[in-house]
C-alpha cells in the first residue's frame, strides 16, 4: 500500500470513528428525560405553551419532557442557560422574540450570542397583542385613545411588562405611528403590571390575547385592539390594528423550540418533526388556541428563515427606539 493510500484509509478510520458518538446519540436519543427551559415564571403564557407542547412531545417521543421554568431578566436567563448547555437534545429552550431578537440589539452586555448559540428547532405558535385600557377609561376606541394621546402635550403613561419586552417596543411603534410620546413604565413582573392596568396607573399597556382575554372577559380590562392580522376567535368583538388604521402594527410575539447550535441535525431533525406534530395534533392544537395563541409549527427550514428575518428587523425597531437596556 503507498504513502498515501495509507493516509486515506487511516484519515476515514479516524473520521468514522470521530462520527461514532454522533450516530450513536442519534440512534438511542432520547435515552433519557428532555428539560425545555422556559424564562417565565408558572401559569404565564409561555409556560402554559410550554406545557401543552411537552405533554405532547412526551406522548410522541416516548419519553418524559419537562418544564424547567427560570424566569428574570425577560426570559435572558433561560437563554442563556440553554446557550451554555451540553449540546445533546437534552436541554432545549422555548425561546421567545424578548430575549432571542429584541435582547441582542437592546442589551450591549448580554451573556449569550443567540444567532451563533442557539439553533431553531420548530416555531410552535405565536400570541398576538392587545391594546388595552383600564374598564373605566372614556376611551372606547384606539381613534379616541390617539385623539386624547395628542392632545396631552406630553407623554402618557404606558404601562409595559419589562423593558425591551414586545409591549414595550408595541408602544413605542403604536405611538412612533399615531404620532404622540409615551412615557414607559416598566414593571417587575406580570401581577404588579395588570393591577396597574386595572387601577388606571397607566392609560394603557399592549398585553397578550393569552393574558388579556380573560381579564377584558371579566370586565376588568377594555380591549381596543388587536396586532393580529385578523380578529381573534377569544375575543372577536374586539377589531384590528388594520383596521384601526395601522396595518404595521406587526408585533406578535412568537416562540420557538430551540436547542445549542451544536445539538447533532438527526436528533434537531427528530425534535422538529415531534414538535411541530406536538402542536398540530387536534387535542393539543384547541388547547393551546383556547389558551389565547395561534398555532405555527414550523419545519427547521422555515424556522431558520423566520429567525434570520426577525434579528434585523427587530434590530431596526430597537436602534430606532433609541432604547439601550444597559
Amino acid at each position: 500500500m503507498t504513502l498515501s493510500r495509507r493516509h486515506f484509509v487511516a484519515g476515514t478510520a479516524l473520521l468514522a470513528a470521530a462520527q461514532l458518538p454522533v450516530t450513536a446519540l442519534a440512534q438511542t436519543y432520547p435515552a433519557y428525560p428532555i428539560r425545555i427551559v422556559v424564562g417565565y415564571p408558572p401559569a404565564t403564557a409561555p409556560d402554559v405553551l410550554a406545557r401543552f407542547l411537552a405533554q405532547r412531545m412526551a406522548e410522541l417521543l416516548k419519553q418524559q419532557v419537562v418544564v424547567d421554568n427560570k424566569p428574570g431578566a425577560g426570559g435572558q436567563i433561560a437563554a442563556q442557560t440553554v446557550a451554555k448547555a451540553q449540546p445533546d437534545g437534552y436541554t432545549l429552550l422555548l425561546g421567545e422574540v424578548g430575549s432571542i431578537a429584541i435582547a441582542p440589539p437592546a442589551f450591549s452586555k448580554l451573556q449569550y450570542d443567540p444567532a451563533r448559540e442557539l439553533t431553531g428547532v420548530s416555531e410552535v405558535g405565536k400570541v398576538d397583542l392587545l391594546l388595552a385600557v383600564p374598564a373605566n377609561s372614556p376611551h372606547q376606541t384606539v381613534a379616541d385613545f390617539v385623539k386624547a394621546a395628542k392632545a396631552r402635550g406630553d407623554k402618557i403613561n404606558f404601562g409595559t411588562f419589562g423593558a425591551g419586552s414586545p409591549g414595550h417596543f408595541g408602544a413605542e411603534v403604536f405611538a412612533e405611528a399615531a404620532g404622540f410620546k409615551i412615557e414607559p413604565v416598566h414593571y417587575r413582573n406580570t401581577g404588579d403590571a395588570v393591577t396597574g392596568i386595572i387601577n388606571g396607573d397607566v392609560a394603557g399597556a399592549f398585553v397578550s390575547t393569552a393574558l388579556g382575554a380573560a381579564q377584558i372577559k371579566g370586565g376588568k380590562m377594555r380591549a381596543l385592539a388587536t396586532s393580529a392580522p385578523v380578529r381573534s376567535p377569544l375575543l372577536p368583538q374586539v377589531p384590528t390594528m388594520i383596521e384601526a388604521g395601522y396595518p404595521k402594527m406587526d408585533v406578535s410575539a412568537w416562540f420557538a423550540l430551540m436547542a445549542p447550535a451544536a445539538t447533532p441535525p438527526a436528533v434537531l431533525d427528530l425534535l422538529a418533526r415531534e414538535a411541530a406534530a406536538a402542536v398540530q395534533s387536534p387535542d393539543t392544537k384547541a388547547k393551546i388556541v383556547e389558551a389565547g395563541f395561534s398555532v405555527t409549527g414550523l419545519s427547521r427550514a422555515d424556522t431558520d428563515r423566520m429567525l434570520r428575518a426577525e434579528y434585523p428587523r427587530w434590530a431596526g425597531i430597537v436602534k430606532a427606539s433609541g432604547f439601550r437596556g444597559d
